[in-house]
């Protein structure tokens, strides 16, 4: 059996719109920031102050990427509401009163929603942005949701297949398939708007209930949780092997980040839930050896962050943004 070259770092990753081109590119690394932008650190439910404004804020500044959660109830065990309003909604508010910065999900629960309504929803939002959305999609890992929902939770990874499937079809003129879990689209009928770019970048969240290497065939990308350096390493190299061994170009790795970010630029690193407490010059740092490894995009979540929320921001987009333009 014989294995393909793998992708370098001079592959370059297939355009599909405007905020994806944007944010990911070949041996490079950008910053975007996940909403709510404020700490809400001791309460699961954020006060959504000053929201548009911190958004339009992020814009300004430089970041390439505002990444918004699909959280359809405040799950006590969770711990976390997100940005509270329903992610397309939001995403259509967002198109309206943004013009340059990319608008990103991260991630929508494929198995709770039926594919013919995220379509046409991430559609419409791809469209309304002029091409600005990049649609991150998971299996879901509140068990909670879906008794709700009365749906399923053992399945969810044959569910989730079949809705992301479905979702690629559909940027088609008038699809016509069967599809075992969703419906049989056909007719003659359509559905509208298509993508802006052709078809919806789609980036797989962490397993997804999939294999792996189904993962690096149908994928736009991977959003990946965080990981100590040596496991991301290995967990990067393996995803573009697998590329490779498929025969494809190269596809972007992203991840996000917690930060809170101390006064004391050389302040040490210590570990807070999925990130760290540090100084400026320790998260330049440690950010170029993910850069070095091959992240593509890194979202920083400031909900643990104990300074003001603008500040930070305007501090990093100082400080940090610099390093990786």
């Amino acid at each position: 059996m014989t294995t393909k070259t793998l992708p370098t770092e001079a592959s370059r990753f297939e355009p599909i719109n405007r905020g994806y081109d944007t944010i990911f590119r070949s041996g490079k690394m950008s910053i975007g920031l996940v909403v709510p932008l404020e700490t809400y650190d001791r309460n699961p439910v954020p006060t959504m102050k000053r929201h548009l404004e911190r958004v339009q804020l992020a814009e300004r500044l430089g970041f390439s990427a505002v990444w918004l959660r699909d959280v359809p109830f405040n799950v006590p065990t969770f711990g976390d509401a997100g940005q509270l309003f329903d992610p397309f909604v939001y995403l259509g508010y967002l198109a309206a009163q943004t013009e340059t910065i990319a608008l990103g999900v991260a991630s929508i629960v494929l198995p709770l929603r039926h594919p013919a309504h995220v379509a046409k929803a991430a559609a419409s939002a791809d469209v309304l942005s002029d091409g600005r959305l990049v649609l991150g999609v998971a299996s879901g890992d509140r068990p909670q949701e879906y008794p709700a929902l009365n749906l399923p939770f053992d399945d969810r990874g044959a569910r989730f297949r079949d809705s992301f499937e479905y979702i690629r079809r559909m940027a088609d003129q008038a699809p016509a398939f069967d599809n075992e879990s969703f419906g049989r689209p056909g007719g003659g009928m359509d559905l509208l708007p298509k993508p802006v770019g052709g078809k919806l970048p789609l980036l797989i969240t962490g397993g997804s209930q999939q294999d792996p290497e189904w993962i690096a065939r149908n994928g736009d990308g991977w959003m990946n949780y965080p990981r100590d350096l040596p496991a991301q390493n290995r967990a990067i190299r393996q995803f573009r092997e697998r590329i490779g061994n498929a025969g494809l170009p190269d596809k972007p790795v992203m991840q996000p980040l917690h930060i809170d970010l101390d006064d004391d630029p050389d302040a040490k690193p210590y570990p807070i839930h999925l990130g760290f407490h540090l100084g400026m010059n320790r998260l330049v740092s440690y950010l170029k050896s993910l850069k070095e490894i091959g992240v593509n995009h890194l979202a920083l979540n400031l909900r643990f962050n104990q300074t003001d929320t603008e500040t930070t921001m305007k501090r990093l987009a100082d400080e940090l943004l610099p390093e990786f333009h």
